[in-house]
């Protein structure tokens, strides 16, 4: 699966590739049959702002959505899956430095390890967990690290993106469902299909992902020019 947005600082967003295994390109919040048979390996959205202070950097990863309250107790990751966050600070569209994420156990008991910032082992579209020390370890659902350094979180957050998937579906009609809520007719608007100003309904509010949210001193990851490229993959 793969997604690519522009965001500020000439960051990028993309998600795709492999622990040893060729990459595999789709899309984002379940738009295609693969991720909707793995929806632990599909990932929404990567964002990238500004952290705590002029200094630090926030950079963001959300999978598995969307994810009912109901269900919100059961959300884990995939214990069999390395989920990375990979940064270019020289400009060539190849990762200097990455970040990355896996789980032990299932449940309320899983486990995250993070290794990184730190060079990777391979490169493109192929990956391989570094051989080096965990920088942070711990339960899921709990702030990890040191507010001075690099801090953690991985867990259930409710989903951030914002969508008005009814009347996505009405303007784009072909990816509309042919049953259930979303299958009915279009909710009246201006002639376009988008709803009148003011109007919009985040279809998504209420509805939870699992997020990895890492909070760090730019200086880990950036060089002296500012811009970074960053994007995130989730590999078997």
């Amino acid at each position: 699966m793969r997604k690519r947005v522009a965001v500020a600082l000439a960051l990028l967003a993309l998600g795709g590739g492999g622990l040893v295994v060729r990459q595999a390109i789709g899309s984002d919040h379940q738009d295609t049959p693969e991720v909707e048979l793995s929806p632990r390996s599909d990932i929404n959205d990567v964002y990238a702002f500004p952290g705590s202070s002029d200094s630090r950097i926030v950079l963001v990863m959300t999978t598995s959505s969307p994810i009912t309250p109901g269900a919100t107790a059961a959300a884990t990751f995939d214990p069999d899956l390395l989920y990375q966050l990979k940064i270019d600070n020289t400009g060539n569209a190849q990762e200097d430095v990455v970040l990355q994420f896996t789980f032990e156990g299932t449940g309320a008991s899983q486990r995250v390890v993070m290794r990184g910032p730190v060079a990777p082992v391979m490169t493109g579209m192929l990956s391989r967990i570094s051989p080096s020390s965990p920088t942070l370890s711990g339960a899921i659902n709990t702030s990890l690290g040191d507010p001075a350094g690099v801090q953690l979180f991985a867990g259930v957050r409710d989903d951030p993106f914002f969508l008005d998937l009814e009347q996505f579906f009405c303007i784009i009609p072909d990816r509309r469902p042919v049953g259930g809520a979303l299958a009915g007719s279009c909710t009246t608007g201006v002639s376009n299909g988008f709803r009148a100003a003011g109007q919009a309904v985040d279809y998504l509010s209420g509805f939870n992902t699992l997020a990895i949210v890492v909070e760090l001193p730019e200086s880990m990851v950036a060089t002296g020019t500012g811009r970074i490229g960053v994007w995130g993959t989730i590999s078997r």
